[in-house]
């Protein structure tokens, strides 16, 4: 039988020093701006019950999750999604809070993404939520927070698209009322692939909203696509929510500060459970969506608690893989080498404490020398050794 034992499963990888510390940098710098934002932040498990998952809105492909039972025999998953886990505990431990409540996250979901070859089923995301309240000023508040999010790794160079899962939910249901039909609209829609989606809709041609969904993933652009679907849509519910969308659109353009903001109707997003406006950021030079919300306004309703929201989540390995493509940071060496005489180990580690807790970073030198020392600490470009016995004596190292 084959061994696995020194390769990594399918969708996962390793991190090695710099991408460790520039990946610590992004969360760090994302936590940071939420918690000033006024969001707290929680944690949910990463085992989670697979009925999280797995009725009413929360449309999940049983296929997309891993899954293992518990001592009970009951099904559970790891956590595939940071947004639902949120909702129950909204729901439940926090049902007294006072509206509107913000929260935010930094933990990783698991999800198998079987028609996305070469992507990551194991994703690092910090995000935000923001719940209680549904109107336009929490849409832009949420959006512009994640314009800003984008604006610090790349202040000019940022991209931000807006749409509306409404004008998909509209046309679909003139089309046909069979779920595994609109899932694989969905789909297509979401991976922009226009000949199997023209080859589907086919069979639907004799309807006029079909026609406009064949044309749904080509609307992208500026303000001008606002002008092209206003004159395809032509019911009062779709006209409000082009309406609507201009207003957010050019509100938006205003906070983005450097950032280009785009409109693109073919957003579908392959989670089920938005039922507003939907939005993803990327930046210059990636080609991944590094991050990806919108607003959820019937999720809640699920557990118990029926209350509007919205949010995203910021990909944060997607982003640290596009600022390593720019520029890759240095590990830093330690700036001291604490080598301890004979019978002066205890001191030693003393010294590197004392050192430490002043905001210097050293190491401990296990050798036998102090000329192993040196030579040590030369080759790790480390450039002062505490010699430490009776007294302590600063060596630079190479003299």
């Amino acid at each position: 039988m084959k061994q696995y034992d020194k390769i990594t499963p399918d969708g996962t990888k390793e991190l090695l020093f710099e991408e460790c510390m520039e990946r610590r940098r992004v969360e760090n710098i994302l936590k940071d701006l939420f918690f000033r934002h006024g969001y707290t932040e929680v944690v949910t498990p990463g085992l989670e019950y697979y009925d999280v998952f797995s009725k009413g809105s929360r449309h999940f492909v049983q296929e997309s999750m891993y899954k293992l039972c518990d001592l009970k025999g009951r099904l559970m998953v790891m956590r595939p999604d940071s947004t639902l886990p949120i909702a129950r505990m909204t729901a439940t431990r926090l049902r007294n809070e006072n509206l509107p409540i913000r929260l935010f996250y930094n933990q990783v979901v698991y999800r198998m993404n079987k028609h996305m070859a070469g992507s990551s089923d194991e994703v690092a995301q910090t995000g935000v939520e923001l719940i209680g309240v549904c109107s336009q000023m929490a849409d832009l508040e949420v959006i512009s927070t994640a314009s800003y999010a984008l604006s610090r790794f790349k202040s000019n160079d940022y991209r931000i698209e807006i749409g509306h899962i409404g004008l998909f939910q509209s046309l679909v249901s003139h089309i046909t009322g069979d779920t595994d039909v609109k899932e694989e609209l969905r789909r297509l829609i979401e991976q922009k692939n226009y000949a199997r989606l023209n080859d589907v809709l086919e069979e639907y041609s004799s309807i006029p909203q079909a026609q406009i969904l064949q044309r749904l993933p080509r609307l992208y652009g500026g303000e001008e696509v606002l002008k092209e679907a206003e004159g395809l849509f032509v019911d009062e519910e779709t006209r409000g929510i082009l309406a609507y969308l201009r207003t957010l659109y050019e509100q938006t353009c205003q906070c983005a500060q450097g950032g280009k903001v785009m409109l693109d109707l073919g957003l579908v997003n392959e989670n089920d459970y938005y039922t507003g406006v939907i939005f993803r950021g990327y930046l210059e030079g990636s080609g991944e969506t590094v991050l990806s919300g919108g607003r959820y306004d019937h999720l809640l309703r699920d557990f118990g608690a029926d209350l509007p929201a919205v949010g995203f989540g910021v990909d944060v390995d997607a982003v640290t893989k596009a600022l390593m493509q720019v520029n890759t940071p240095q590990v830093p060496p330690p700036q001291v080498l604490v080598f301890a005489r004979k019978g002066f180990e205890i001191a030693a580690l003393n010294f590197l404490r004392t050192q430490v807790k002043a905001g210097v970073r050293c190491e401990n030198a296990l050798c036998q020398t102090l000329e192993e020392a040196l030579m040590y600490a030369k080759e790790k470009h480390i450039r002062q050794v505490a010699h430490v016995g009776q007294t302590i004596e600063i060596i630079q190292a190479g003299e």
